[in-house]
């Protein structure tokens, strides 16, 4: 899907709705309190389009974008003036050992061959934690869409795949949190009232969110 294609979705009746759903999901479970000014520097790793580096952005979140194609950082420029973009791979990332706060991928992992070496240098950059957003293997996103579409090459994941990736880690978390969203991904009248009736806790949403902690949110350095 090219980048014109794939922003445009996110600004469908249903692209809006999914993408908000996701989003709200990811800043639950996100410790950072935006009202005191310290710790909100992220690294958003897969950027593509920018959408949800804006949307961490505009949080008041300290947001740097990653991507490896040229097209899609220009196109996230074009956007978001404010936010910097810059090319880089996810399993060599240009940055020094804790350069930010936090870490983010979202859905980008599902398209890395490696996410365990991506996630080993995600865990050298981010002081405090890594926040991660998958393609839910044990969804019915998966039994509709996997193979198709926007979806061909891309990786399926499991809690237990994360748990493995997690295991090479040093140090190892403090913490480990999951959550899904979009149990119905049609994204209808029906799929909104389900998607409010089912907690977040509920393993079988198309989107599944990981946040590894690293330092507890009350540590200060």
């Amino acid at each position: 899907m090219d980048i014109d294609t794939y922003e445009a979705w996110y600004h469908t009746p249903r692209g809006h709705w999914i993408g908000e759903e996701e989003f709200s999901l990811l800043m639950r479970l996100l410790p950072v309190q935006l009202n005191t000014g310290i710790h909100r520097r992220l690294l958003d790793i897969g950027c593509g389009s920018g959408y949800f580096s804006r949307h961490f952005a505009a949080s008041g979140l300290q947001t740097i974008g990653l991507d490896s194609n040229a097209a899609a950082l220009k196109y996230a420029r074009e956007q978001d003036s404010k936010t910097l973009y810059i090319q880089g791979t996810a399993e060599a990332l240009p940055f020094e050992s804790d350069s930010f706060d936090y870490c983010s991928a979202i859905t980008s992992l599902c398209f890395v061959a490696q996410p365990e070496k991506a996630l080993l240098e995600m865990w050298r950059l981010a002081k405090r934690g890594v926040l991660l957003g998958l393609l839910n293997r044990h969804s019915l996103l998966y039994r509709q869409k996997q193979g198709q579409g926007a979806y061909r090459g891309a990786r399926w994941d499991t809690l237990a795949d994360v748990r493995k990736w997690i295991d090479v880690l040093s140090p190892q978390p403090l913490a480990f949190k999951s959550a899904t969203a979009i149990f119905l991904p049609s994204a209808g009248v029906g799929a909104r009232i389900l998607e409010r009736l089912l907690p977040a806790s509920f393993p079988c949403g198309s989107f599944l969110a990981v946040y590894i902690e690293k330092k507890s949110p009350g540590s200060e350095f």
